[in-house]
């Protein structure tokens, strides 16, 4: 794993790989909401990067396969999860559990309570390793909410 800034190519790189492959997936429900709705979703999923406190990249010979980042989230310290992706070539090989680890492990070290983050129900891989990893689906939290196919999820960190 290796630290990045939210901004560095290759992180950007796997994170408009990402975007393909979701709005591929999930442009069929986006449909159905009103254009303000959507306005306000496509603003959630952009990430401003001046919130972001921790990039990893998970890099396999000299190609970066993997990416996720962290952000504050709420008033208590917690941390939100955003743009989890692995290469769809390198998926099946644990890379994402070891990429979820090392966001726990940072966010352990910045003492945050928890973990919060959001997918969709049409990514049941995600919802899988989400709750192998005892994550445990919470309500939908704005603006998520607003999404029929949202599922949210936090985790309790334990202090090391």
């Amino acid at each position: 794993m290796v630290s990045v800034g939210w901004l560095d190519p290759r992180a950007v790189a796997l994170r408009e790989a990402m975007e393909i492959e979701m709005g591929a997936i999930y442009a069929p429900s986006f449909g159905q909401y009103s254009q303000e709705t959507q306005d306000l979703l496509t603003s959630a999923f952009a990430v401003d990067s001046s919130t972001i406190v921790a990039t990893v990249l998970a890099v396999v010979g000299s190609a970066s396969v993997a990416h996720a980042g962290l952000r504050p989230y709420g008033d208590g310290g917690s941390l939100e999860v955003k743009k989890v992706v692995v290469d769809p070539a390198h998926r099946g090989r644990g890379i994402s559990r070891s990429l979820m680890f090392e966001l726990e492990r940072i966010a352990r070290e910045r003492n945050a309570p928890s973990l919060f983050l959001q997918t969709g129900d049409l990514q049941p891989a995600a919802i899988s390793l989400y709750e192998s990893l005892g994550y445990r689906l919470i309500p939908s939290y704005p603006p998520f909410h607003l999404l029929a196919n949202a599922r949210c999820y936090e985790k309790t960190l334990s202090v090391q």
